[in-house]
């Protein structure tokens, strides 16, 4: 009985004179994009500046006679859908642009 005292005062005693481990660094928070390509047009036009990227670099997507029927939807999927008419190019420029907006 002794024996176990001593053994478990022996292995507990290291154990409660460490001291407390600083806790680890909260890793930096990553910024994330106000809108993506992915972002319903509606959404990014609600906000003033997402509207003049979207005019500035899809000029007339929010007077398209069509606006009514794709605006839930995202610049990807429009891309699929406009026969060549939403480039690479202006996908590019706008997602640039849009990742600018905080």
């Amino acid at each position: 009985m002794k024996f176990a005292a001593l053994l478990l005062a022996a292995v507990a005693a290291p154990a409660l004179a460490q001291t407390p481990a600083t806790p680890p660094a909260a890793p930096a928070a990553t910024p994330v994009a106000k809108f993506t390509l992915d972002t319903p047009v509606e959404t990014i036009a609600a906000d003033p500046a997402g509207k003049a990227v979207l005019n500035a670099d899809i000029p007339g997507l929010l007077v398209h006679p069509m606006y009514e029927s794709f605006k839930s939807m995202g610049l990807l999927d429009l891309q699929g859908m406009s026969k060549g008419k939403l480039t690479d190019a202006m996908l590019a420029k706008a997602k640039t642009d849009l990742a600018a907006l905080k």
